[in-house]
């Protein structure tokens, strides 16, 4: 898996490279969705895991391992500094896949009160409901909090959930000391690094699992669901059991050819990651001198600033994604119009980590799952326009002059 020490882009760069079958400098895909075998006593010790992918090279069939995903899997894996990872279809289906191997009925989370809408759902409502497990939501900054939440239900509590920057109000987990709370508590850390992708290794400050929306800035063009788990090899095994798997038995299968587009974007990634980081550096720090009420982990007046800096690795910046409270929904809503329809700067649109800029009003949209309640608790304002700042369309200058129009055109 390589040193959590070494540069994430030379952990990648590292790894086992895999060739085309006819000599091809890209691998094969595989598109297969039965394997044969050559002796008839193989099939059985493929299902009682006497041989498989690892032990022998078997494959049996494509909801189990696929030669193209477990490529994919393989790459991920080194670039976060884990020993293996399972692409699934989506984000969300890593991150349920994950939480129902983690916990049994009647077990408990805690986990950020600021997250993915969706993610939010499933552990407020979904996993309650359906399987009896809990979750009691903390300000992930507050470490009293976490440690408190932590001692609720002793002994059920097996999983702290947290993305590395919250969703969408850019707040930064201090991984390294909820790691300490949650391993002290006998409990295993989930981290969701879908925003930070070569910008922070959760696995080198002792994240369990990590989990990706490979949909976003992995993919880089908004044309591809996805989604990954990354952890220990007994753990990536464990979610592919033939009896208990999550990934096994509900099915979140990756396509090969979605795989193979995949592993073909890793190699550029580290420097879109710059590119992103670098605009939306630039663009923070701007309209912060132009009195705007904007998030940024760059920015030395976020309050996890030093934090950020501290759990970057050097070379990425500091993500792609800022947010902007224009005070109003009227407002903010004008502010985005604007932009698009005049100055064709980005698109109103959900999601993030496309190559143009992606914005939208998170408390009606991304975070809309959230009651007026959470969404106060959250810090989610229903005038916060969430930007995914993109790296084409126009020179950085160029960008900006639209981008200071536009917001002091709104503010006047």
């Amino acid at each position: 898996m390589g040193s959590l020490q070494a540069d994430p882009l030379d952990r990648l760069v590292s790894g086992k490279r895999e060739f085309g079958e006819f000599g091809g400098v890209n691998a094969s895909v595989e598109i297969s969705t039965t394997f044969t075998v050559l002796e008839a006593d193989t099939l059985p010790a493929i299902f009682s895991g006497e041989v498989g992918p690892e032990k022998g090279g078997c494959y049996v069939y494509g909801r189990a391992f696929n030669p193209t995903v477990r490529h994919l899997g393989r790459l991920l894996a080194a670039l976060e500094g884990c020993e293996a990872a399972y692409p699934c279809s989506s984000g969300m289906a890593a991150i349920s896949s994950t939480l129902m191997a983690l916990c049994n009925q009647g077990d408990h989370i805690v986990a950020s009160n600021t997250i993915y809408g969706g993610s939010h759902a499933l552990l407020k409502t979904f996993l309650p409901t359906k399987a009896g497990v809990t979750t009691t939501f903390v300000d992930i900054t507050d470490l009293e909090a976490v440690r408190s939440a932590l001692q609720l239900h002793p002994g059920r509590t097996k999983v702290v959930y947290t993305e590395v920057v919250s969703n969408p109000t850019l707040r930064v987990a201090d991984i390294r000391a909820l790691a300490e709370l949650t391993h002290g508590s006998g409990a295993q850390l989930v981290v969701d690094n879908t925003f930070t992708p070569f910008v922070v290794t959760p696995k080198r400050f002792g994240a369990d699992v990590v989990i990706h929306s490979l949909t976003k800035f992995v993919s880089g063009a908004s044309d591809i669901i996805a989604g990954a788990i990354c952890g220990s090899a007994a753990f990536i095994h464990s979610l592919m059991d033939f009896h208990a798997g999550p990934c096994m038995l509900l099915g979140p299968t990756m396509d090969p050819r979605v795989a193979s587009e995949l592993a073909l974007r890793l190699p550029n990634l580290a420097l879109r990651m710059q590119e992103h980081g670098r605009r939306a550096a630039t663009f923070a720090s701007r309209l912060e001198g132009l009195g705007a009420a904007v998030t940024y982990p760059g920015l030395p007046s976020h309050p996890q600033h030093g934090l950020m800096v501290s759990q970057a690795n050097e070379g990425y910046g500091l993500g792609g994604l800022l947010g902007m409270d224009l005070g109003t929904p009227a407002r903010a809503n004008a502010f985005m119009e604007r932009l698009q329809n005049r100055h064709g700067f980005g698109f109103m649109a959900v999601s993030l980590g496309y190559f143009d800029t992606l914005m939208s009003l998170s408390a009606a949209s991304t975070s809309s799952e959230l009651s007026e309640g959470d969404l106060a608790v959250s810090g989610i304002g229903r005038g916060y326009v969430r930007m995914s700042i993109g790296i084409t369309a126009g020179t950085l200058e160029d960008r900006w002059r639209q981008l200071e129009e536009a917001y002091r055109f709104v503010m006047q």
